[in-house]
């Protein structure tokens, strides 16, 4: 009889296990799906953007050339023009890609992250986002604050904590974003500006 409640309870937890495998396989293949489509409109955006600046380089060609200095000294040609958008890009599998240098390092999400404690489990995220703020005197980008949140025994019941994060601190006026993703007091400041 235990065998066969033992037995029960593991096929369960292998049917549940199996679900959410099939769950999260599913979420990839979105994810995946919405990151191509991401990379496509970048790759748009960059060529929009490359247009857009020899259109740019071509109307200041002719206002300079409108001088009395010969137009061959003062505009670049189209073909000069288009070979020096050629040099700032990068070629990488075909396409021109530009390197993008991030402004400030954004800490991971932590896989991790092992509960310490109790004290967010009955808190908003706001509430509990105050707390960390002013124990942490600084900014403190949403990855972070999620690993801490995580750290203090806080529940999320969305999919993308972070997101639910960043929602939740846009709508709130306590709070202030100083950088993408990164928040702060709002208090803070006041307190700096006295």
């Amino acid at each position: 009889m235990a065998n066969e409640n033992l037995l029960s309870t593991l096929e369960q937890s292998l049917r549940q296990a199996r679900a959410a495998r099939m769950r999260l396989a599913a979420r990839l293949s979105e994810l995946e799906a919405e990151a191509d489509t991401v990379r496509a409109e970048l790759a748009e955006m960059d060529t929009l953007a490359g247009q857009t600046e020899a259109a740019i380089f071509r109307l200041l060609s002719s206002v300079l050339s409108t001088n009395t200095t010969p137009p061959s000294a003062v505009s670049p040609s189209d073909a000069e023009i288009e070979a020096a958008m050629r040099h700032d890009a990068a070629r990488v599998g075909g396409q021109a890609q530009r390197v993008v240098t991030p402004r400030h390092t954004i800490p991971p999400v932590r896989g991790d992250v092992e509960v310490k404690s109790d004290r967010f489990m009955d808190r908003t995220i706001p509430q509990a986002t105050t707390m960390l703020l002013r124990e942490a005197g600084a900014p403190l980008h949403v990855n972070e604050l999620y690993n801490r949140l995580l750290e203090g025994g806080f529940n999320f019941t969305g999919h993308n904590p972070t997101i639910s994060i960043a929602v939740s601190l846009n709508r709130n006026t306590r709070f202030r974003k100083v950088a993408p993703g990164t928040f702060d007091l709002v208090i803070r400041d006041a307190a700096k500006a006295s």
